[in-house]
C-alpha cells in the first residue's frame, strides 16, 4: 500500500517536471542583491487573493502569501508550507504534514497566529461561497470531492467537502477523482490559506488594502497607494528569510509607465524595462545602449494559427465557402506547410526569431517523464523535429485540395484574419502573413484579408465570436501536465473556443469528435505515467497532422534591459518573472553574453534536476 502510495506521488512530481530534493546551486555568495525599482501603468483591483483571477494580482498575494509548494528557479516542486505528503493508493486522498513554527504577521511585521491546517480549510470555505465571488472558485471545485456540489447549494454540510483539518498540523483533501497533477494546482491561489479568525474580523474589508490581510510569504506590503505606489519589504518572519536577497520591492505609478521605462532604465531610476520592437533597432546600433541589451525570458503561453471551424462572420466574406474549405484536410495542409513562421516572427524578434519558433503545441520543457520531454515523446518527436514551413509540400497539397474540392467551392477563398490594432507587432506581422501566403500559393487560390479591431473586447468580438477564419491565438496552462494544452481543442472549451467540435470530417456515426475520443483515454491513464504521456502525444500529434491549427510560438521574449540577475526568479507556472523570493538585483545590467552564459548553466542545472527526479 504505501509503495503504490510512494509510485503515485513520484509520477505527480515526475509530471510536474521535479521531484522534492533535487535544488539549484546557490549563486555566488560575493553577489549581494541591491532593491528592486519599477513603474507600472495597471493598478491592482483587489488584494484579496480568495477571488482575483488575474496574473498580477495573483502575483502580488503569492509574494506575501505561501502556499503548501512552490517552484525553485528550475521548476521544480518542492515543500513550502507543508513540509511532507503521502497520496492513498486509489489516487484521491492526499495528506499533508503543515511546518510548524511559521507565523501570520499584519502589516506592521507584527505576529498574529500561527499558520496551521485550518487555513486552508476556512479558504476553501470562502471560495466555495458563491456571496463571496472567487473567480478562482471553480479551479479548485473542479477537482475537490463535493465543492461544486456545496457551490451550487446541493450540499449544505461543509463537512461534507473533501477539505479537512485533521489535527493542528495536518490537512487532508479528497478528489471527485484521481488527479496526477495535483500538486502543481497547489501553486495557484485557489489554494493558498487564509486566517479564519482575521477573516472573520475585517469581513467585507478582506484584500481591500495592505492592512486587511495577514502574511506568511517572503514580504509584506507596507504601502499601498493606488495610482501612486506599492512597496514591499522583506518578511523577517517568514519561515524561509534567508532565501530572500532583495530588501525592499519599490513599484511607482505611471499611466506612460512602457513608454517612459527604457529611458528611466538609462537614467539609472528603474531596474529593468522591456525593449520594445519600435525601438531596439536605435539601441542595438548604439555602442553604449547595445551592451545593455537581453533577450527577455519565454513564458509558458502557446501561440498558434487557428482555423475556424464554425464560421459566424459577415456573408461578404462568404462563411459558407470557407467551412466547406475548411473541412477538407489537404487544403488546411496547404495552409499549413506554405506559413513561414520565421518570416513571421522577425516582426517581433528581428535578432533571433528562432528562439521562440515552437513546432508543438506543448511548449519544450514544460513538462516530462521519465527524464523525457513530452515532445520527445512517441511521434511528437518527429514533429518537434522538423520546421513546418514546407513550399514543396504547400504545393503538392494546393494541388490535391483543389481537385478535391473542385465543384464544392469557389476560388480564390477568402479568408478573414483579424489583429488587434494597439499591437504594432501584430499589424505588421498580418501583413507580412498575407503577403507570403499568397506569394506563395497565388492569390487565385486564397484571398487572405486582414481585419482590424480595437483593443477594447478584441476577443470578445474576434475570436470568441467566430469573426474570423484564420486567427493567431494563443492558450496558457493552469496546472503541469500535456492536458493543460490539449484541452483548448476540445469540443465544450469555451474558454478560448469551441469551433473544433464542429469539423464534420472528425464526427463519427454518433456525432463523436475523434479528438474528443482520444483525450477521455488519456485522461483516463492516471497510474501509468508513461502511457498517459504516449495517449496525449498521440492526441496532439494528430491535432498537427490533421492540420487542425499550425504551431507558431511560445509568449514572452523580446529584448529587455534589466538588472535582475536571470533565472533566479522561481520559474513558475503561471506566475513567471512576478515572484521575487530568491531573486538578485545586480549591479550592472545583464549583458546578451552573460544572460546566454546564465541560461546555459540554468539548461544543465534543469537537466540534472529531471534525471534525479526520474531517479536516473
Amino acid at each position: 500500500m504505501k509503495r503504490l502510495a510512494a509510485m503515485l506521488l513520484l509520477t505527480a512530481l515526475i509530471l510536474s517536471g521535479c521531484a522534492g530534493p533535487a535544488t539549484p546551486p546557490a549563486p555566488p555568495a560575493a553577489v549581494e542583491s541591491g532593491d528592486y525599482y519599477t513603474i507600472y501603468s495597471g493598478e491592482l483591483t483587489t488584494i484579496n487573493y480568495l477571488v482575483t483571477s488575474t496574473t498580477v494580482e495573483a502575483g502580488a498575494a503569492a509574494n506575501c502569501v505561501d502556499g503548501l509548494v512552490e517552484y525553485d528557479n528550475l521548476g521544480v516542486l518542492k515543500p513550502a508550507l507543508a513540509e511532507s505528503w503521502e497520496v492513498s493508493p486509489d489516487g484521491l486522498t492526499w495528506t499533508f504534514k503543515i511546518r510548524e513554527g511559521v507565523k501570520w504577521v499584519t502589516w506592521e511585521g507584527k505576529e498574529y497566529a500561527d499558520v496551521t491546517a485550518q487555513d486552508w480549510v476556512d479558504a476553501l470555505k470562502y471560495i466555495f461561497d458563491p456571496a463571496n465571488a472567487s473567480r478562482v472558485a471553480n479551479f479548485a471545485f473542479g477537482a475537490i470531492k463535493n465543492g461544486e456540489e456545496y457551490y451550487n447549494g446541493q450540499v449544505t454540510d461543509f463537512n461534507e467537502v473533501g477539505v479537512k483539518a485533521l489535527d493542528k498540523y495536518t490537512l487532508q483533501y479528497t478528489l471527485k477523482a484521481p488527479i496526477p497533477y495535483f500538486l502543481t494546482m497547489l501553486t495557484w491561489v485557489s489554494f493558498f490559506p487564509v486566517n479564519g479568525q482575521f477573516l472573520a474580523e475585517v469581513g467585507e474589508k478582506f484584500g481591500t488594502d495592505n492592512q486587511n490581510i495577514l502574511y506568511c510569504g517572503p514580504y509584506i506590503m507596507t504601502v499601498f497607494e493606488p495610482q501612486t505606489q506599492r512597496i514591499f519589504e522583506k518578511n523577517e518572519s517568514y519561515w524561509d528569510k534567508d532565501n530572500v536577497f532583495i530588501k525592499t520591492l519599490n513599484y511607482k505609478y505611471n499611466k506612460e509607465a512602457s513608454t517612459l521605462a527604457p529611458d528611466l532604465f538609462l537614467n539609472g531610476e528603474i531596474t529593468g524595462s522591456g525593449i520594445s520592437s519600435a525601438i531596439i533597432a536605435d539601441w542595438m546600433s548604439d555602442p553604449a545602449r547595445k551592451d545593455l541589451v537581453s533577450p527577455a525570458p519565454t513564458s509558458w503561453y502557446s501561440y498558434f494559427y487557428a482555423f475556424n471551424f464554425n464560421p459566424q462572420f459577415e456573408e461578404e466574406y462568404e462563411p459558407e465557402n470557407w467551412r466547406t474549405v475548411v473541412n477538407n484536410a489537404n487544403f488546411r495542409r496547404s495552409i499549413f506547410y506554405a506559413l513561414d513562421r520565421r518570416a513571421a516572427m522577425l516582426t517581433s524578434e528581428p535578432y533571433n526569431p528562432d528562439r521562440r519558433l515552437s513546432n508543438s503545441l506543448t511548449p519544450r520543457f514544460f513538462t516530462n517523464v521519465d527524464g523525457v520531454d513530452f515532445t520527445d515523446v512517441g511521434p511528437m518527436a518527429e514533429i518537434t523535429a522538423r520546421d513546418s514551413f514546407n513550399p514543396e509540400e504547400a504545393l503538392k497539397y494546393r494541388e490535391i485540395a483543389k481537385q478535391e474540392l473542385e465543384g464544392k467551392a469557389t476560388f480564390p477563398v477568402k479568408m478573414p484574419m483579424p489583429f488587434n490594432s494597439s499591437s504594432t507587432d501584430w499589424t505588421n506581422r498580418v501583413q507580412v502573413v498575407e503577403q507570403q501566403l499568397e506569394n506563395l500559393l497565388g492569390s487565385d487560390y486564397i484571398d487572405v484579408i486582414p481585419i482590424s479591431y480595437p483593443p477594447t473586447n478584441f476577443l470578445t468580438n474576434s475570436r470568441r465570436s467566430g469573426m474570423y477564419a484564420i486567427q493567431e491565438c494563443n492558450g496558457g496552462p493552469g496546472f503541469v501536465d500535456p492536458d493543460a494544452y490539449t484541452a483548448i481543442f476540445m469540443p465544450g472549451n469555451s474558454t478560448l473556443w469551441s469551433s473544433f467540435e464542429m469539423a464534420t470530417e472528425y464526427l463519427d456515426e454518433d456525432g463523436k469528435n475523434t479528438y474528443a475520443k482520444m483525450i477521455e483515454e488519456a485522461r483516463a491513464e492516471v497510474l501509468d505515467s508513461k502511457r498517459r504521456f504516449e495517449l496525449f502525444a498521440e492526441a496532439e500529434a494528430f491535432l498537427i497532422n490533421e492540420a487542425v491549427f499550425i504551431p507558431y510560438a511560445v509568449g514572452g521574449g523580446g529584448y529587455q534591459a534589466t538588472k535582475l540577475m536571470p533565472f533566479s526568479q522561481p520559474w513558475s507556472l503561471s506566475l513567471n518573472g512576478i515572484l521575487f523570493k530568491g531573486a538578485k538585483v545586480l549591479d550592472h545590467a545583464v549583458s546578451t553574453e552573460e544572460f546566454e552564459q546564465i541560461y546555459e548553466q540554468w539548461l544543465a542545472d534543469r537537466e540534472a534536476a529531471l534525471r534525479e527526479a526520474a531517479g536516473q
